[in-house]
């Protein structure tokens, strides 16, 4: 019975983990926020599962703001907050316009059912994801930490399975900006230095998932090839880009 309790806390725990600090490295990106509110564009009321600190909310509505980590509510700058998990929301059938839910469904203990709980409680979703079957991947997996490649697949659902659940009607494609100030693991990908800052890497639920073991030698190396010169010299070509399309995806189903 206890190995169940932790099951099924294991996202709260995690950022209860992670949580601390997450605000100054996880800082929301204006073209994402865009892109975002334009799937939520008319709705009055929102509830915005896995909320985290409240990036990319709708600032023209009311939003509640629904976490299982008491850390990461904490950090929550709005009045509505609810500590809960995805699979049993507390909320009336059609209690709120709109749902959002992002970069959080991969932390869930059943997809589906959170999926059925954002329908259930709202006449429209937006999610927003990644996915675990799109190529290219991150050069930081390729080269240095193949472990993520494992982990992540076995976290994340393909895109196609969410839109299935949803009944989804549009999936819009959102490239990574080289200058995006969300630092999620692919965000640095033409700034590789950054991966090597401690605080870089514990805003990420994958790199603070993997053990110190496997992450220190995989920067040591890529710090070596900073300062020889390697790492620019495989990578010249993302150096003149200015985003790179690494499969993240916003879902938006219900009305329209």
């Amino acid at each position: 019975m206890e190995e169940t309790r932790e099951e099924e806390n294991a996202p709260a725990a995690a950022y209860d983990r992670l949580g601390i600090g997450y605000k100054q490295v996880r800082r929301p990106d204006p073209r994402l926020g865009a892109l975002i509110r334009q799937a939520l564009d008319g709705a009055r009321t929102v509830v915005n599962v896995g909320a985290g600190t409240g990036s990319y909310e709708p600032e023209d509505a009311e939003v509640t703001a629904v976490d299982p980590s008491q850390v990461m509510l904490d950090q929550h700058p709005g009045p509505r907050k609810v500590k809960a998990s995805a699979e049993e929301l507390p909320f009336a059938d059609g209690a709120f316009d709109a749902a959002m839910a992002v970069l959080t469904v991969h932390h869930w203990s059943d997809l589906h059912r959170g999926l059925g709980e954002l329908r259930r409680v709202s006449r429209r979703q937006a999610v927003f994801t990644w996915d675990p079957e799109h190529r290219p991947e991150l050069w930081l997996v390729d080269a240095y930490l193949p472990e993520i490649r494992d982990l992540d697949r076995a976290r994340f659902t393909p895109v196609a399975e969410v839109v299935e659940a949803l009944d989804a009607h549009t999936v819009l494609p959102f490239p990574i900006p080289h200058d995006f100030t969300d630092g999620l693991q692919t965000a640095y990908w033409r700034r590789p230095e950054a991966y090597l800052d401690p605080a870089v890497r514990a805003a990420s639920s994958t790199f603070a998932t993997l053990p110190p073991s496997v992450v220190e030698p995989a920067m040591e190396r890529l710090r070596a090839d900073l300062a020889s010169g390697a790492w620019e010299r495989r990578h010249a070509h993302l150096l003149g880009r200015e985003s790179v399309d690494y499969g993240y995806r916003l879902v938006v189903a219900g009305e329209q």
